[in-house]
C-alpha cells in the first residue's frame, strides 16, 4: 500500500502544482484588478527602498515574467507524467519552489500581506501548499536534482588539463612489453 502512494505522490504533486499555477495565469496575463493590487502594492514597496518599477508591468519581476516561469514549470510538471519524462518533475519542482519561496517570501515580509485581495488568505495558502510539496519533489527526487547538476557542471566547467609530471608519473607506472 505504501509503494502504491509513493507511486501517486509525484504526479499527485504535478498536477496540483501545475493547476494551481495555470490557474493563476488567467489573472497574471490579463491583467486582472487582483493582478494589479497584488503586483501594484509590491511595486510601491519597491519604491520606497529605490526600485521603482521592479514589479511593474514592464519590471523584472513583473506579472508576466512570473506568469512565463509559471507557465514552464507547469510545463515540465505535465510532461513529466509521461514515464520517460518522470526526471523533469525535479526540475519543474526547483523552479516551482523557487517561484514559490518569493511569492510566500512577499506575503510574509512586505506590506502585500497573507490577505491582499480580501479572499481570506486563500492564495497565500496555496502558495504555501504549492512550496511546501515542492520542497518535498526536490529532496524526494534529490538524486535526480544531483545527477542534473553533475552534468551541467561537467558541461560548463572544463575538464583540468593534466600536467607534464602527472602524464610521466602515469607513464612510468605502466610496463612496458
Amino acid at each position: 500500500m505504501a509503494i502504491h502512494l509513493k507511486n501517486l505522490a509525484g504526479p499527485a504533486y504535478s498536477l496540483t502544482a501545475a493547476g494551481v499555477f495555470l490557474d493563476s495565469l488567467r489573472f497574471k496575463f490579463t491583467n486582472a484588478p487582483e493582478t494589479q493590487t497584488i503586483f501594484g502594492k509590491l511595486d510601491a514597496w519597491a519604491a520606497s527602498l529605490g526600485a521603482a518599477g521592479l514589479f511593474a508591468q514592464t519590471g523584472l519581476f513583473s506579472q508576466y515574467v512570473i506568469g512565463s516561469a509559471e507557465l514552464v514549470a507547469s510545463a515540465l510538471l505535465l510532461a513529466s507524467l509521461a514515464p520517460r519524462l518522470k526526471r523533469l518533475r525535479v526540475i519543474g519542482a526547483l523552479i516551482a519552489a523557487a517561484i514559490m519561496t518569493g511569492a510566500v517570501s512577499f506575503h510574509l515580509f512586505t506590506p502585500l500581506g497573507v490577505d491582499p485581495n480580501d479572499d481570506g488568505g486563500g492564495l497565500f495558502v496555496m502558495a504555501v501548499v504549492v512550496w511546501l510539496s515542492s520542497l518535498g519533489m526536490l529532496i524526494a527526487g534529490r538524486g535526480t536534482l544531483f545527477d542534473a547538476g553533475r552534468a551541467l557542471a561537467r558541461a560548463l566547467v572544463p575538464a583540468p588539463a593534466s600536467l607534464p609530471s602527472e602524464e610521466l608519473a602515469s607513464e612510468e607506472k605502466v610496463p612496458h612489453g
